[in-house]
């Protein structure tokens, strides 16, 4: 006789009964229900289901019915005991021959499965005298949530092989897995699968899974085809169409997808809100940020942690709105290197460096370790600053925290010596970085150049000419850039030249205003005025009005009317443009134009900006 008087609910036959099971005789036990048992699962009675098969079923002789012992498989798998009660159920089942039940040996994989006992799972698979359709999706899940991508697709070839028919869970893990390695051919080759075998059923998770799959391989045109052919489309769907947008940069677009999503009446949840933010701060679009923040207040998940962290960043990527990052940076309850590298970077990035150097200060207050974000972000502070003290102890903490050795960190490092004026620091970092990319090596020749060391900027170009690295676009600005600040006319033109015929790199604006700088400083306005004449794109306004000083500087006043006249074509509403104007007028004793110039500026309402010096008294004795 037994004694266990928990007291449980059930449902059957659409009527709710109370059972208090206590007093059971023997002979009751054995026509014990066996939806009692499954009922105690089904509600989540784990712990309660294992007392009862341990101190009552076992010892009444029912421990092995084929009809309990699945249920009892699963109580264990779930329950927060140990492996050794499901071991032992695993024994039950070989003694008594239960394990030829393909419902039993079943539950055991998957009770193999939750205990990461994947050899286990599949040494039971393997012997299983008699598989079916959910004993292949077992095992195919199993290897699918441990990461063994090829094993899966191995054991799905063998499944389909046998005339089982894969279930649409089991297609949504395995297409999973090859969104996650990149595996785009598997990919179509399964859904090829799925189109020409009407078994197999096309549900919504199989369609989101695809639509994922051709997202995150960059393939946007199939996944919008996926995606419109979808009959269902719940919330997942739209957010995981939004998600491959923004991963694929098109921000706007993921942006009208958000919008259709709610004219179609599927509410976004907290997921899509996070995946629509980081579309807002790379757009800078705080209006449509604030909207979001909107929408997660009124539907009650703005208290989310990874939802508020995504917010403050969207903040912060929004320099306006720093006011309310801050503001949610302190509401929050847990702060991590995450939030406090994102709050820092925000004030870094909106030249507030002061308060950035003081948040650094107060998290390393909270023990909270930086990380290599939050170390670039106060070197960026550091460097903007000029202060050499700060970023010198930043530097102490780098080598302390062991992360000098990152590329970044070092690159950034070098640049910031060179703002701050010590060329010397720039190029002992240099030389002691073990992995050096192109850009650590741009950016020691953008410090020899600011130094005016044009000569060594030179040699550095030429040993990375020289070596397997092939310079960018980036670097050839930074040497073009130094070869202007020094003087190094022909050496500049000549590596122009060579890569305007090599082709290799792609000219922008930048490398023709430095070009064209460059010819104007020397005073070859002829052939700075042949290199703008041909180039690609429309010349900038920046770069006019440097050959327009150029040519004041060299006499060549007529050629400085002409370009003061297609600098104010360019920008009709700016003042500098007619101020520049009216000085090539007065330099060329142009009275009468001096004069029209000031009329055309007043009549349009046309003031410049005065420029004011301030003199900081300090603490001198005079």
């Amino acid at each position: 006789m037994f004694m266990f008087s928990y007291p449980v609910k059930f449902v059957r036959n659409h009527i709710t009964t109370t059972i208090v099971i206590r007093n059971f005789t023997s002979s009751v036990s054995l026509t014990f229900p066996n939806w009692v048992i499954k009922d105690m699962v089904s509600k989540g009675l784990y712990d309660q289901t294992l007392q009862l098969y341990k101190q009552e079923l076992h010892p009444s002789g029912i421990f092995a019915n084929t009809c309990i012992l699945p249920s009892v498989i699963k109580a264990s798998s779930l329950a927060h005991s140990n492996q050794h009660f499901g071991l032992q159920l695993h024994c039950i089942a070989l003694k008594t021959g239960s394990y030829s039940d393909p419902v039993t040996s079943n539950s055991l994989i998957s009770m193999y499965a939750k205990f990461s006992k994947l050899d286990s799972a599949y040494q039971l698979f393997d012997t299983m005298p008699q598989r079916d359709t959910v004993s292949w999706n077992s095992i195919i899940n199993c290897f699918c949530r441990y990461g063994y991508y090829f094993e899966s697709l191995k054991m799905l070839k063998q499944m389909y092989s046998c005339g089982f028919v894969p279930k649409p869970e089991l297609i949504a893990s395995i297409i999973s897995l090859c969104a996650q390695t990149g595996d785009l051919r598997v990919g179509k080759q399964i859904h090829a699968l799925i189109i020409v075998d009407e078994r197999i059923a096309l549900s919504v998770f199989v369609s989101t899974a695809f639509l994922d799959l051709y997202s995150k391989c960059h393939n946007l045109l199939i996944a919008f085809r996926v995606f419109d052919r979808m009959e269902i489309k719940n919330e997942v769907s739209w957010t995981a169409m939004i998600s491959g947008c923004i991963a694929s940069q098109n921000y706007n677009m993921g942006i009208d997808y958000f919008r259709a999503m709610q004219k179609e009446g599927v509410k976004p949840n907290r997921v899509t809100a996070m995946v629509v933010l980081l579309a807002c701060s790379k757009l800078d679009y705080i209006k449509y940020g604030k909207a979001i923040h909107g929408y997660a207040y009124r539907h009650g998940f703005d208290s989310n942690d990874h939802l508020s962290v995504a917010l403050m960043h969207m903040y912060c990527e929004c320099t306006e709105a720093l006011h309310s990052a801050r503001i949610m940076f302190e509401r929050l309850k847990i702060k991590d290197v995450v939030t406090w590298s994102s709050i820092i970077t925000g004030y870094s990035r909106s030249g507030d460096h002061d308060e950035a150097m003081k948040h650094f200060g107060l998290m390393r207050l909270e023990g909270i370790q930086p990380n290599s974000v939050t170390l670039l972000a106060i070197i960026s502070a550091c460097t903007s600053l000029s202060s050499l003290n700060h970023g010198l102890g930043v530097h102490c903490y780098i080598l302390k925290s062991g992360l000098a050795f990152d590329v970044f960190i070092g690159n950034a490092l070098i640049n910031m010596y060179s703002k701050c004026g010590c060329l010397a620091a720039s190029l002992q970092i240099y030389k002691e970085m073990p992995a050096k990319d192109l850009v650590s090596c741009s950016t020691l020749i953008s410090s020899y150049g600011l130094h005016g060391c044009g000569e060594e900027a030179l040699r550095v170009f030429n040993e990375i000419q020289e070596s397997r690295m092939e310079p960018d676009s980036i670097m050839v600005l930074a040497i073009l850039s130094a070869c202007n600040h020094t003087g190094l006319v022909e050496e500049g033109k000549s590596i122009f030249n060579n890569v305007m015929k090599n082709k290799k790199i792609q000219l922008t604006t930048e490398h023709y205003a430095c070009y064209v700088d460059l010819l104007g400083k020397a005073g070859k306005i002829e052939d700075a005025c042949e290199v703008m004449s041909k180039m690609s794109m429309k010349p900038s306004t920046k770069m006019l009005s440097s050959l327009v000083s150029a040519c004041k500087i060299h006499g060549r006043l007529e050629v400085a009317q002409v370009l003061a006249h297609k600098l104010i074509e360019s920008e009709p509403e700016n003042a500098a443009n007619y101020t520049m104007l009216s000085m090539v007028y007065a330099e060329c004793g142009n009275w009468v134009g001096v004069e029209e110039v000031r009329r055309f500026m007043r009549v349009k309402r046309l003031n410049k900006c005065y420029g004011f010096s301030r003199i900081q008294p300090g603490n001198q004795k005079w």
